[in-house]
């Protein structure tokens, strides 16, 4: 299902891809990320509101920061020099979090951003790696 995400995706040149900052990677990570879990979620069918209350659950900055160390000795020296350009690229977090958390977060979505418009096959390998609480399921 999610393997064919390449589809969406529209062609950069190498150029093109350069001149993005982390930020935007992070942004169109998240997006990325939030998709990937809905789908995850999706089985068994249940009402909207459950759907989101787990998806938030997973979206937080301190879930993606958890799913960021589980993957972390699994990446590739460039990789982490993506995850390192998203982390110092914020700052600020938002009152409730811890600055350092918050920038793992956004580490993690420029990877996940990056790879999305780079590897579509590496970011799938990544992903399939998360783990999601799947606790309350019906």
């Amino acid at each position: 299902m999610f393997e064919d995400v390449g589809l969406l995706q529209k062609s950069l040149t190498p150029q093109q891809l350069r001149q993005l900052s982390p930020i935007s990677l992070a942004y169109v990570g998240d997006a990325v990320y939030e998709l990937y879990v809905r789908q995850h979620y999706l089985f068994p069918p249940r009402r909207t509101h459950h759907y989101h209350q787990q998806v938030v659950a997973q979206v937080r900055a301190e879930r993606q920061a958890e799913q960021l160390h589980a993957i972390q000795t699994d990446l590739t020296d460039e990789e982490r020099d993506v995850i390192r350009r998203g982390r110092n690229a914020t700052v600020r977090s938002p009152k409730r979090l811890d600055p350092k958390t918050y920038q793992e977060a956004t580490g993690l979505e420029a990877l996940i951003g990056y790879l999305y418009l780079t590897d579509s096959e590496r970011l799938f390998e990544l992903l399939s790696r998360f783990t999601f609480d799947d606790e309350g399921d019906d």
